[in-house]
């Protein structure tokens, strides 16, 4: 599983301009199956995502095709953990570490 942690780079009015591609960008990683949840940070300076499958390369790869990557107004950090425990709505997605 995957954190995304996103950081603004630009000013929020750039960033708003862009929401529109950027949600439909979200919406298309839904339907497959990569995103579970996203939203806003609070201060309003990024935002965070929680993905699964794949592997860090695929997922680093994906980030480059979001607008606000694209449109440079937005930077990605990518943390990888295994999540061991969860709610039972996302026991689908537990994982055991390697030995």
């Amino acid at each position: 599983m995957f954190i995304l942690d996103v950081t603004y780079t630009a000013p929020l009015d750039r960033v708003e301009a862009l929401l529109p591609a950027h949600i439909a960008w979200l919406d298309a990683q839904y339907a497959a199956g990569v995103f579970l949840a996203s939203g806003r940070k609070e201060p309003r300076e990024g935002g965070v995502i929680v993905a699964v499958g794949g592997d860090r390369a695929a997922l680093e790869t994906l980030v480059t095709t979001n607008p606000f990557t694209v449109e440079g107004v937005a930077t990605y950090t990518i943390t990888e953990f295994i999540a061991t425990k969860t709610a039972p709505a996302l026991e689908p997605y537990r994982q055991q570490p390697a030995p």
